[in-house]
């Protein structure tokens, strides 16, 4: 039985799982604050810290699941067992970064809408001004 294999799969699987959390994470809260500006109409501060806060939430529920998803139990007996369980690892952690990714976007959207709801409440129950005459 040889370890070693399995020791080898750990070190490429960990940088690739980091990575690609960093690289979603940048891309979705990079763009994300642009969202979260609109929701909270321009309050540049509160935004900032709610899109940080977000981020913080990404890195901990991802990472998270990438080591709990870490262990390898099949014995790999050469470069073509590392091959596809790295590609079985790698790929399902992907399409869970993907799903996390929508369900950030779904957050989003959700959030726009409820802001939208909330200001035309408030614009409803304005007094109409009467024209000077």
């Amino acid at each position: 039985m040889n370890h070693s294999y399995t020791v080898i799969a750990y070190f490429i699987y960990l940088p690739i799982a980091l990575l690609l959390t960093w690289y979603v994470a940048q891309t979705l809260f990079r763009n994300g604050l642009v969202f979260m500006r609109d929701i909270f109409f321009g309050r540049e501060e509160i935004a900032k810290a709610t899109n940080s806060l977000f981020r913080i939430g990404f890195y901990l529920l991802n990472i998270g699941f990438a080591l709990y998803i870490l262990q390898i139990y099949d014995t790999l007996n050469g470069v073509q067992g590392i091959i596809e369980v790295l590609s079985s690892k790698i790929g399902g952690f992907s399409i869970y970064l993907g799903i996390m990714l929508f369900f950030n976007l779904f957050l989003f959207f959700r959030g726009k809408k409820v802001a939208k709801q909330k200001h035309d409440e408030h614009m409803a129950m304005q007094p109409l001004a009467t024209p000077n005459k």
